[in-house]
């Protein structure tokens, strides 16, 4: 058994697909639109070397997110590797003022940092 895909809603679909190509070197590719479901529009984003991907979706009847944490998927991780990956992409993203965390030791033995799409939607990268 494997994960497929996981699945972002965004208010921002342009800014999330340039995220994940930008930052990951992602293979973004193009919309899909629901007949069925009119507005709704997705596109799915393939990380380099991994099976899974990120669908990225988008729909005219999405709530804003008020601050803090909602029910629901918090964040995904992606891991790049090493720690020096970490550092590098990290340093970019604060410099695009796309950094939510430093890189750091978690309590529970990963070595990550934040970014922040430009929605304000959470992506770990660990080492």
């Amino acid at each position: 058994m494997k994960f497929a895909h996981v699945a972002l809603w965004t208010r921002d679909l342009d800014g999330a697909a340039e995220f994940w190509r930008r930052y990951f070197e992602a293979e973004v590719g193009s919309d899909y639109r629901s007949t069925r479901r009119p507005g709704f529009v997705s596109r799915f984003a393939k990380l380099p070397g991994s099976e899974v991907e990120v669908e990225l979706m988008t729909a005219p009847w999405l709530e804003a997110r008020v601050g803090g944490e909602a029910i629901g998927w918090d964040h995904v991780a992606v891991s790049l590797g090493s720690r020096e990956a970490v550092d590098s992409l990290a340093a970019r993203c604060e410099a695009e003022d796309a950094l939510a965390s430093k890189p750091r030791m978690t309590g529970d033995g990963f070595y990550e940092a934040v970014l922040r799409m430009p929605d304000g939607t959470l992506v770990e990268i660990t080492s």
